[in-house]
């Protein structure tokens, strides 16, 4: 008879207990440091609204300009959130029976705002400008993505400090004529880098990577 109760292998066990129980707050960290962080969290947000706005129907098929909408992205920090009363310039006469748009009509009726709920939200430690970024060339779908292939909004990017500052630190390829930043399938005349390079050299465009900029 073996005069061993236990195999050979479990004089190892301590030496592996420790390696496992040295390696689990390294891993721990990482855990929560990547499961918490906005690139897991936030893309591909997609809350359920109170009305079933389509923007593949209203911004693809129907072709209306963002602008129409969102009425300030050409002049201040937000981009706006439209009033019942711009919804209700077509449908009170197209779809105007509909029980999907009863907020609508019940806020052009009373006043209330319609309670949409906001899909990209930064922290109120980060301050972003729409007005400054559309103005010099960064258009919609850089952020938002192909906006008019959505039939139901989300959040495309991560918009993190560091997917930021990638922009900011390079924003050759992001660049494209002012008048283009609501024409979402404009494509450069020859390869993005190179033609935003040009844009940003006319133009005298020169992101701060500094702190104060976004952290106020």
């Amino acid at each position: 008879m073996s005069r061993f109760v236990f195999p050979r292998w479990t004089n190892k066990t301590p030496m592996l207990a420790g390696a496992v129980l040295g390696g689990a707050p390294v891993y721990l960290t990482f855990l929560i440091w990547f499961g918490f962080s906005p690139k897991t969290l936030d893309v591909g947000y997609m809350p359920e609204q109170p009305v079933p706005y389509s923007h593949a129907l209203h911004a693809g098929e129907l072709g209306i300009d963002c602008r129409y909408c969102h009425t300030t992205v050409e002049k201040g920090a937000a981009a706006g959130v439209p009033p019942a009363e711009t919804c209700m310039n077509c449908h009170q006469r197209v779809k105007k029976e509909s029980k999907k748009l009863l907020p609508i009509r019940e806020s052009y009726t009373t006043g209330a705002p319609v309670e949409w709920v906001k899909i990209h939200d930064l922290g109120d430690f980060s301050y972003f400008n729409h007005s400054a970024h559309v103005t010099r060339g960064i258009g919609c779908v850089s952020c938002h993505g192909r906006v008019d292939q959505m039939v139901e909004v989300y959040q495309h990017e991560p918009l993190s400090m560091g997917w930021c500052l990638d922009c900011h630190r390079n924003p050759d390829p992001h660049l494209r004529p002012p008048e283009e930043v609501t024409n979402m399938t404009w494509e450069p005349p020859e390869d993005a880098t190179t033609y935003g390079k040009s844009l940003r050299e006319k133009r005298n465009i020169n992101p701060s990577e500094d702190c104060s900029t976004c952290h106020r």
